[in-house]
């Protein structure tokens, strides 16, 4: 039996801090769709400890929005506000590892939630940027076969790093299109839908952003803050103007890296 591991703040009140320290949408739904497929992981690596995972998803990105201009100090702030409410070291520990290939003071990813984390972050990103291309916008008909050509088009959804996929699935000692198949199975049982969400009231005028919505996420929230919709011109990337939906998809990139 896995070793019980302790967050030390309920899954309410890192949501509650989420919310605190993040004030565009598209920050709070990128939490959940990791801790979605966290939980989906824990459900089969460590399922006495998918609280845990979760938090870890939810919070692994908690102080980005507010210093996003010092990336090397990224899950550092973080752990100041954690440790503050009471939070396990444990949990710390595991936000930080997602970030050791950006900052190589902070420490690596050990255990398998902790690859998993490093591996998931950037790939969720990707496949989100494939799906909103599809007709169909879902990802219930996106293959293995289609992840595998958008990952080799580099120019395409440029800022998810392949060379930190790479890297992650080396760590789980998984082959790559392992990697996109269970990635891809986490992405079908977690996300009810896909949303691409432009114009204004969304993290400012013009602001855009691609994410899963777990089933558990309060949708009618959601609904309210996105407008589930086709692309159109002089939308906008984390408050940066963009002409096209091509120019938006190269710019997308996981908070945090």
């Amino acid at each position: 039996m896995a070793e019980p591991l302790t967050a030390g703040i309920t899954r309410d009140r890192a949501f509650e801090l989420l919310n605190e320290h993040n004030k565009d949408p598209f920050h709070i739904t990128h939490g959940e769709t990791v801790e979605g497929t966290m939980r989906y992981f824990a459900r089969e690596f460590d399922p006495e400890n998918e609280e845990f995972w979760g938090i870890v998803g939810l919070l692994h990105d908690l102080d980005w929005e507010e210093h996003e201009d010092d990336p090397m100090n990224h899950t550092i702030y973080a752990a100041e506000i954690l440790e503050g409410e009471g939070a396990s070291p444990e949990l710390i520990r595991a936000i930080q590892t997602h970030t050791s290939d950006f900052n190589t003071s902070l420490p690596k990813p050990e255990l398998q939630m902790e690859k998993i984390l490093f591996a998931c972050d950037e790939l969720t990103g990707l496949i989100g940027a494939a799906v909103i291309m599809r007709p169909s916008k879902s990802v219930m008909d996106f293959t293995t076969k289609s992840l595998k050509k958008k990952f080799k088009d580099k120019r395409f959804a440029a800022g998810c790093s392949r060379d930190v996929i790479s890297q992650g699935a080396e760590m789980l000692g998984w082959e790559l299109p392992e990697l996109f198949d269970r990635t891809l199975g986490a992405d079908l049982a977690g996300a009810s839908k896909l949303v691409f969400v432009g114009g204004e009231g969304l993290g400012g005028k013009g602001a855009t952003g691609v994410e899963f919505l777990g089933r558990d996420a309060d949708l009618g929230t959601q609904a309210k803050l996105a407008a589930v919709s086709e692309a159109s011109a002089g939308v906008g990337v984390h408050g940066r103007g963009i002409d096209s939906i091509e120019e938006a998809l190269a710019s997308i990139r996981i908070l945090g890296n």
